[in-house]
């Protein structure tokens, strides 16, 4: 890796940790700047907009969610495995992640959900194709007899889903140190109904 890319990969990795704290509208590229020991204009020039740098952190967080949650899940044998094991490392993400608060892509689709551009693109395409992750993989289930024939697999999905932004409300927000296995039981009940 070239000394620049190596650079521009260490602002990411800050830029990563202060956007999940306090938005991505909250990057400063002057506290970017001073971090990594560069100047505003040295920053800027690995980026070139706020956007851009937006766009950026996006995308290695969602690199790094692919290494955290879907490629160990991946490894699972059946399909009812997987789906427990994307909720199971899903959850972990929030509080294993290494990102100090929590899933930034819940913060940033709450952030740009109103807003028009590349990024609210970007993350809305990002959690369409989570979404369609979760029903495939219940689809699997229902070929391989795991689930019932003839479930609403995109239901399903979307309650999957529903489950982890209730659980991560609960962990972040109300601090509720039962949240994780509520949340799995939920999944439990979910699936069981889905038999």
């Amino acid at each position: 890796m070239s000394k620049g890319a190596q650079t521009r990969e260490a602002i990411l990795s800050q830029a990563l940790d202060q956007a999940s704290v306090q938005g991505l509208e909250g990057l400063s590229i002057g506290a970017l700047a001073s971090r990594a020991g560069m100047s505003k204009s040295g920053l800027f020039a690995h980026f070139g907009s706020k956007e851009a740098l937006q766009l950026a952190v996006l995308k290695a967080a969602a690199r790094h969610f692919t290494d955290f949650v879907i490629a160990p899940a991946r490894r699972e044998g059946s399909a009812l495995a997987r789906l427990r094991a994307f909720l199971e490392r899903w959850l972990d993400w929030t509080e294993e992640g290494g990102l100090r608060g929590g899933c930034i892509f819940l913060s940033a689709a709450i952030e740009f959900d109103d807003r028009e551009g590349p990024v609210r693109d970007y993350i809305a395409t990002m959690q369409k194709n989570w979404v369609k992750t979760l029903a495939k993989t219940a689809e699997r289930a229902v070929r391989e007899g795991s689930l019932a024939p003839g479930l609403d697999c995109e239901r399903f999905a979307h309650e999957v889903h529903g489950i982890y932004l209730a659980y991560h409300q609960a962990k972040r927000l109300l601090r509720d140190p039962g949240a994780r296995s509520r949340a799995l039981r939920s999944l439990d009940s979910l699936i069981e109904n889905a038999r």
